[in-house]
């Protein structure tokens, strides 16, 4: 071969080789984001205004999602919160806005609201931000809500959702368990870990979810492998928060993912053992993240809420996990937390 043509077939070879390291593949170029719906508007939790913010924020940092947010035409601001410097708890709804054109009434009380329709079609992921008391939803939405699930929509649970609409049988299913809302032995056995580390069900009769004061405790892991948890510690001591107790439900097709152990040191009336606090349950083909904590804005701001949340959302959303865990994850001995400030 002429040195002319070996030289012009190795400047080829350069050239097809600098494009293909500098291509990205085609699915890399193309992927969008996950998209993810917040639902709220009542809530006995009054901090919900902001948590509402500081959960869409959340999810955004991780990259993977957007996040849009449907709230409901009446707004009932619960009694259930503790911000400093407001006169009113309903001064939160003017400190954390929601501006979509859609004027809005602020009431004492809960009230049905017969246009709350949102389009879950639209989503990847729905997060539940709606607590004790909230009114039902027009018939055709629960259903357009179920069939989301069903046909493998993702769903989150966060704390007071847990407390929603225990009259509804496909929610109650949904959640796996549930606290307070009119749930009885009818609804399903106490679910928890006993003194000998084994799942329990309990169909005894009794009241229906309870907590002590708020505190620090330590959240012990029970299914290291599944997405959500794996590389997560086995101990890490969660920010102050309410420790849920008590929780009933159908548990059907349900993962404890983690518990929490109500201690009777103290003196109060708690229950003496290890409480569910994250569960993963599967409904038809729909996936959802239960995570009772989250009682107040400073319980969100733990990095181990933070954490499972992202964790939880993508993996209700895809079935799997990409995330990483981030350095400043709480230990067993010191809880961390990120102070969070609205950013947009």
């Amino acid at each position: 071969m002429k040195p002319f043509r070996i030289i012009v077939l190795l400047m080829c070879c350069l050239v097809l080789n600098s494009c293909k390291n500098n291509t990205k593949p085609a699915e890399t170029q193309t992927q969008e984001k996950l998209k993810a719906l917040i639902i709220d508007g009542e809530n006995n939790h009054g901090i919900w205004p902001k948590s509402t913010f500081m959960m869409k924020d959340y999810l955004e940092q991780t990259g993977l999602f957007d996040v849009d947010i449907a709230r409901k035409l009446y707004n009932w601001v619960g009694p259930h919160h503790n911000v400093k410097g407001l006169d009113s708890i309903e001064q939160l709804l003017e400190l954390y806005p929601f501006d979509d054109g859609v004027k809005r009434t602020s009431l004492d009380s809960t009230r049905f609201d017969p246009k709350f329709n949102p389009d879950f079609s639209k989503y990847d992921v729905v997060v539940n931000n709606l607590g004790w008391k909230s009114s039902h939803w027009p018939e055709q939405t629960k259903k357009n809500f179920v069939n989301f699930i069903k046909g493998g929509g993702g769903l989150i649970i966060v704390h007071a959702a847990s407390n929603a609409w225990g009259d509804w049988d496909d929610y109650n299913k949904m959640i796996g368990l549930g606290a307070w809302g009119g749930r009885t032995e009818k609804s399903g056995p106490y679910v928890f870990y006993n003194s000998e580390n084994k799942i329990e069900y309990d169909t005894s009769k009794g009241n229906c979810g309870q907590h002590g004061k708020q505190s620090e405790f330590v959240i012990t892991t029970r299914a290291p492998e599944h997405p959500i948890m794996k590389g997560l510690p086995n101990e890490w001591l969660h920010g102050k928060d309410e420790l849920y107790e008590k929780l009933r439900g159908p548990a059907e097709n349900m993962t404890i993912l983690a518990t929490a152990y109500s201690d009777k040191k103290n003196g109060e009336k708690r229950t003496g053992r290890h409480e569910p606090m994250l569960m993963a349950i599967d409904y038809h083909k729909g996936r959802i993240f239960h995570t009772t904590l989250g009682h107040m804005d400073y319980s969100m701001e733990c990095v181990g809420f933070i954490t499972t949340l992202q964790r939880g959302a993508e993996w209700a959303a895809t079935g799997k996990v990409t995330q990483s865990i981030p350095k400043d994850f709480p230990n067993t001995i010191k809880s961390s937390s990120r102070t969070w400030n609205r950013s947009k």
